[in-house]
């Protein structure tokens, strides 16, 4: 049976960490996943990226499609590693994919500018958070100059600053196999 999950919050929120430990835990439980994680895609879709509103249209409606074809047609897990500020955006995915379940990293903003200071990826624009205060993002940062749509009713909810990543992985990983026993051990 596949699955889609979709891993959203701030940026800096921790997504990618939990996706990360979320990714081993489903292959100690014999699970196959395949993430989806923007911050990759993004350079393939929008290799300059401006963020603004139509881009940020274009790149969740393709992340959306991808993550559907790939539940439809691999018979895996899918997660999406993706801040998806517009709730929208997850809706679309909720009605497009019916095994699909919206996990919500939530984290003070605080926090989150504090932990993008030290982000070591290469595949996103570092100081995003500086860069947003300055309005040099031109469609701004979702927390900051853009709105982030927390979402309301989110089948799984960890706090990512009072949790470590192997916790909240634990949590959603539980989830997973609350809500599909076929991948119960």
């Amino acid at each position: 049976m596949s699955f889609c999950l979709w891993i959203t919050g701030l940026p800096g929120s921790g997504k990618s960490a939990i996706t990360s430990e979320l990714e081993k835990l489903l292959a100690e439980s014999g699970v196959e996943a395949i993430t989806l994680a923007l911050d990759r895609i993004r350079k393939v879709i929008t290799p300059d990226p401006r963020y603004t509103d139509q881009e940020r249209e274009l790149v969740y409606r393709s992340l959306v499609m991808m993550a559907k074809l790939l539940v439809e047609h691999s018979g895996k897990g899918v997660i999406i590693d993706a801040t998806g500020n517009r709730r929208r955006f997850r809706d679309l995915a909720r009605h497009l994919i019916p095994e699909f379940a919206e996990v919500y990293v939530s984290c003070p903003l605080e926090v989150c500018q504090e932990r993008e200071t030290s982000r070591q990826s290469r595949e996103v624009q570092a100081d995003l958070y500086r860069k947003a205060k300055q309005g040099r993002l031109e469609g701004g940062l979702p927390g900051v100059s853009s709105p982030y749509e927390e979402p309301e009713s989110p089948e799984v909810r960890v706090e990512s600053d009072m949790l470590t990543p192997r916790e909240s992985a634990r949590r959603i990983l539980g989830y997973i196999k609350s809500r599909w026993p076929l991948y119960s051990e």
